[in-house]
């Protein structure tokens, strides 16, 4: 089966290539998608469906699309949906930011969370949810991954998401869950 990827991260496309292996999956551009699409919504998988649905329709062919963030307890869940654009910058910003928001704060729990949307080109929709645990250390470890990864020590693989090689990080990420449950159910 052939599936468009509605992402233009390079990372994310990577890991769903990497997980979803039973299916030929294409970047946008591959697919000629060449639009972008706004995350509007106030929930993962709210944004997950409009990328997938806006992609699937623009191209006749079937996309999936996934939307996560990191959710802090301490700080109300954030940065949730706004993990990629916490604070207006790139990765090291949004990393940095959130330890300045985190100063003096003893509890530090986590959680990544990845909804997934699948919508075929016959119009029919599935989703698919995974959470990992974990907690925000107080300076980065590791070079692998990409985001909040240096940041996020994994309570299964005892060590950060960067200090996890690719196949360790996905057996137990929030987007290798999602993808997993999602192909569960076709």
């Amino acid at each position: 089966m052939k599936l468009v990827a509605a992402t233009g991260n390079l990372h994310k496309l990577k890991e769903i290539r990497s997980i979803l292996t039973g299916f030929e999956i294409l970047s946008e551009r591959e697919a000629g998608f060449t639009g972008s699409v706004e995350e509007t919504e106030n929930t993962f998988l709210g944004n997950a469906l409009l990328k997938a649905r806006a992609v699937a329709k623009a191209t006749g062919m079937s996309a999936i699309a996934d939307d996560s963030g990191l959710c802090v307890d301490a700080l109300g869940g954030a940065p949730g949906v706004f993990s990629a654009r916490y604070s207006g910058g790139g990765d090291a910003d949004n990393r940095a930011l959130l330890l300045q928001n985190l100063e003096g704060c003893e509890s530090r729990t986590a959680h990544f969370c990845c909804a997934v949307a699948l919508v075929l080109a016959d119009g029919r929709v599935f989703t698919a949810e995974g959470r990992t645990y974990g907690e925000i250390l107080h300076e980065e470890r590791g070079t692998n991954g990409f985001g909040y990864d240096p940041l996020f020590f994994s309570y299964d693989l005892k060590k950060t998401f960067a200090e996890a090689d690719e196949e360790e990080k996905n057996a137990v990420s929030h987007r290798g869950r999602a993808l997993r449950a999602l192909e569960e159910q076709l």
